[in-house]
């Protein structure tokens, strides 16, 4: 599976962003899709993640009630919709994919390539 995350940009405190991840393949019905992020001088940490059927969802606690992920599998894409946006939401955002949904990014194999999300106050 190759991925190919879009829809980073500048926005302002409070705004919202929706970020894409295009996937392709045939085989992307079948993946769990999750969204990491990293920020200068930090890990790279886990922000939500999707089910294969986008019936779960789940997300971290610092994004939690602010964020979304939704999939749409005919058209092999999945999205973050970012709303209320804080400074500290800034970051390289990384789509993945993976059999199975982890917080963990050791456990996902398929990576698309970041998008950079600025959030200014």
């Amino acid at each position: 599976v190759q991925l190919q995350a879009s829809g980073g940009g500048l926005v302002q405190a409070g705004g919202s962003l929706r970020l894409s991840c295009a996937a392709s393949g045939r085989t992307f019905s079948r993946y769990a899709m999750g969204w990491f992020r990293q920020a200068p001088g930090k890990e790279r940490e886990f922000v939500g993640a999707i089910s294969w059927s986008g019936i779960s969802t789940r997300f971290a606690d610092s994004v939690k009630g602010r964020f979304t992920i939704s999939r749409d599998n005919a058209k092999n894409t999945v999205y973050l919709q970012m709303n209320s946006l804080k400074p500290e939401d800034t970051a390289v955002y990384y789509c993945a994919a993976n059999s199975e949904s982890s917080a963990y990014s050791v456990a996902w194999n398929y990576w698309g390539q970041g998008t950079q999300v600025t959030v200014s106050s």
